[in-house]
């Protein structure tokens, strides 16, 4: 980096919106380069010296993703910028999964530019789109488009503050190219940052809070569903108050991060993507449900009572329904409920707290022992029994997990434990949001270790990821559980060739990856990490693991490839299957 320019005087439109970006703490911004960008990227270079930082990325879905798994961890945004249409488009997915798990970030857009009589030949007509952000619009918090430079930087100030306002989400900003390039000859009115904040969360209506902590104080078999909650250990410690205060059982889902011990004595069922009979069979009886943004609650209700009334009296708190659209209903089904906070669920939490005088109850649950495994094939269980036998004693953040796992696999004991899946359920997010995770944990949680355990096909969707994780030299653990096989499609098409009387053996045709098998070790090599060819036997698994822990120790990137069996949980299989 050379040294920073004599004047610090904005002197092209670019060098004032990249100012603001700065000063909006951002931290970084995650990108592919374009030309739409260019005079934002030399800006951001040479003007701003390089605050934020660019993180290069070789596709624009990493990007995003990288952005997605630093919000998971901070909860705050980081900056992307993507070039023109071809990279929004490219993006789309990462931003979909993002808006689903209501995770902030700063995406940056251009276009070339919107005055037709300043385009170059052929370049600019097929990289300007009219009304760009409405590639995204269903599945952004908002977006804008502005006219000026001024108005650029104000918009910028203005999509920070909404996308780290609660319910948090994705906000795009798409800059003219002409405007970034745009030589100044007055200064630019910028944005009072300190005055346009993210809002804070609202108190709870006193009368609601009075009349749910009556109704809990009252039950005598509640059940709370920990859904989407914060990473604060003082939040983590309200709800373990809370729930012993009022003798609640406790389901936790696999789908979010974690929320709750799961070796907790009022912890019922494997937190899993679906209920397990266990769970299901405590909220049959429950007499009060309190619903803490638990994902498609109305869904789950229904798995457990069908189409009857819920007998329970419904507690729930979510602010959720400030992001429903009517293009995707990724919040569900509209839930009942008899005492309803349109509230972020840690608030409601701390005002019941309050009212029913709690006193506090953090505790720190020993986990249980880890199983022996014998030499032979793995399944994806005896992998997580490997990789506890080692990482038990650190204190890892498990970034991501196979759809092959529950939080029997993995237990939890604090909110940085696990960071849960992507919110759009798609594949290919994985590598990219292990990077962005790492990378905020290694900013700001040093003591963490950043373990990701990705499928092979989420895995090779994105592998170029861990680049960019070589490159800016993030300490960063991927064990790659290795089926050779979209596994999750073959439960589906056993389902349907039973259903229909076919040929049950034939489900694996057109999603099996072999013939020829993918090196997964050497991808993993090409792209600046450690790794040691595909692990077959338990005895591989731990001597590839100790050298992987000093690998990572020194800031590196290492890659396990474990061969793994088939399978899934009983849970798993049985929701997959009746969807059909």
């Amino acid at each position: 980096m050379t040294s920073k320019l004599k004047s610090q005087t904005p002197q092209w439109g670019s060098d004032a919106i990249a100012e603001v970006m700065r000063d909006l703490d951002l931290r970084y911004v995650a990108l592919n380069p374009g030309a739409s960008y260019r005079g934002l990227h030399d800006s951001l270079v040479n003007f701003t010296d390089g605050d934020p930082q660019l993180l290069l990325c070789v596709h624009e879905e990493t990007a995003v993703a990288i952005a997605h798994g630093w919000g998971k961890v901070t909860g705050r945004a980081m900056g992307v910028a993507l070039h023109s249409n071809v990279g929004l488009m490219h993006a789309t997915m990462s931003i979909y999964n993002a808006w689903c798990d209501r995770v902030p970030m700063v995406i940056v857009g251009a276009t070339g530019p919107v005055d037709a009589m300043k385009r170059r030949p052929w370049i600019d007509w097929i990289h300007t789109s009219q009304d760009q952000g409405a590639l995204v619009r269903n599945f952004v918090k908002w977006d804008d488009q502005p006219g000026s430079v001024g108005a650029a930087c104000h918009a910028l100030a203005e999509g920070a503050a909404r996308a780290q306002t609660s319910p948090q989400g994705p906000v795009y900003i798409n800059l003219d190219s002409a405007l970034q390039e745009q030589k100044l000859d007055a200064p630019v009115s910028t944005p009072d940052l300190a005055r346009l904040m993210p809002k804070s969360s609202s108190l709870p209506n006193a009368t609601l809070v009075q009349n749910a902590a009556a109704l809990l104080e009252g039950a005598r078999s509640p059940v709370v569903l920990m859904g989407r909650v914060s990473r604060s250990q003082n939040d983590w410690n309200a709800r373990l108050a809370m729930v012993k205060r009022v003798g609640a059982r406790v389901i936790t889902d696999f789908k979010t991060a974690a929320s709750f011990p799961t070796g907790h004595p009022a912890a019922v069922g494997k937190a899993g993507y679906f209920l397990d009979p266990e769970a299901k069979d405590a909220l049959s009886k429950a007499d009060v449900i309190i619903n803490l943004d638990w994902i498609d609650f109305a869904g789950t209700l229904r798995s457990v009572f069908g189409d009857s009334p819920v007998p329970a009296k419904i507690i729930s708190a979510s602010i959720d329904d400030q992001m429903q659209r009517g293009w995707v209903k990724d919040g569900g089904a509209m839930a009942p409920s008899d005492i309803a906070f349109q509230n972020a669920p840690d608030v409601v939490v701390a005002a019941l707290n309050i009212e029913m005088k709690t006193d506090e109850a953090s505790i720190v649950i020993d986990k249980p022992p880890v199983p022996d495994i014998a030499d032979g094939p793995m399944t994806p269980q005896d992998i997580a029994a490997l990789l506890r036998s080692v990482l038990d004693e650190r204190k890892t953040c498990l970034i991501r997990a196979p759809l092959s796992w529950t939080g029997a696999d993995w237990p939890v004991n604090g909110p940085l434990d696990y960071l849960g899946y992507d919110g759009g359920g798609g594949l290919g997010s994985g590598p990219g949001m292990a990077v962005g995770a790492a990378l905020a944990l290694r900013d700001e949680h040093k003591t963490r270790f950043a373990l990701a355990v990705l499928g092979d096909g989420d895995f090779l969707m994105n592998a170029s990821a861990i680049w960019t994780a070589a490159k800016q030299k993030i300490p960063l653990l991927i064990v790659v559980v290795n089926n050779h096989s979209f596994y999750n499609d073959e439960v589906h098409q056993e389902s349907v060739a039973k259903e229909r009387g076919r040929p049950v053996e034939n489900k694996t045709i057109g999603i099996t990856l072999t013939g020829p098998d993918i090196d997964i070790s050497d991808v993993a090599k090409g792209f600046g990490a450690s790794s040691f060819g595909c692990l077959k036997t338990p005895h591989a698994v731990r001597d590839a693991l100790a050298k992987a822990l000093d690998i990572v120790g020194n800031g590196g990137v290492a890659v396990l490839d474990i061969e793994a069996v088939k399978g899934y949980a009983p849970s798993m299989v049985k929701a997959l299957e009746s969807a059909e």
